[in-house]
């Protein structure tokens, strides 16, 4: 893996893969992907097969620290903040979209990029509810690790390796 300071590569994310036994594929190369419709568009699929992956940090009581929480859903489906700050028994406020350098610390990639695992710190995950009614074998896209790589994987492989909560946030 990269150093502490730089950032995570695709590279990484596919030895996290391997080393794991995901079933999944990095496709590189694909041109510049960093939002969901330029990444439908290179991929040649519908914005809803596309995940994205999201830092928030949640503002805990007290106002010192922050939980950063990994948000994954799909297409472009806005994440209600409102909904996270419920579940996290906060007001909406203290939920917000971690800045690009803190993505980058924490998570290891580069905002535009982020895979929904392999990350530098592990973090918990909530998956949209939304992505369970899709079928399990359906085929997605994720970040793969830059925004010219993505990966692809079934939502079943997904939910498997991220044991994320499921939480309806769009």
């Amino acid at each position: 893996m990269s150093g502490p300071t730089e950032p995570w590569t695709p590279a990484d994310l596919l030895r996290f893969v391997e080393q794991n036994q995901i079933q999944a594929e990095l496709l590189f190369d694909l041109g510049h992907t960093p939002t969901v419709p330029a990444a439908a568009a290179a991929l040649g699929v519908a914005p809803d097969q596309i995940v994205k992956t999201l830092l928030f940090l949640v503002e805990q009581p007290g106002g010192d620290t922050a939980l950063p929480i990994v948000v994954i859903s799909y297409g472009e489906r806005r994440v209600d903040k409102g909904r996270l700050a419920e579940r996290f028994g906060v007001g909406k406020k203290r939920v917000v979209l971690a800045p690009a350098p803190v993505v980058l610390a924490t998570l290891g990639y580069p905002a535009g990029g982020v895979p929904p695992f392999g990350h530098r710190t592990p973090v918990p995950a909530i998956l949209d509810a939304s992505m369970q009614q899709l079928r399990p074998d359906i085929e997605i896209f994720a970040g793969g690790g830059d925004d010219q790589t993505m990966m692809r994987l079934q939502i079943a492989e997904l939910m498997r390796v991220t044991q994320a909560e499921l939480l309806a946030v769009s």
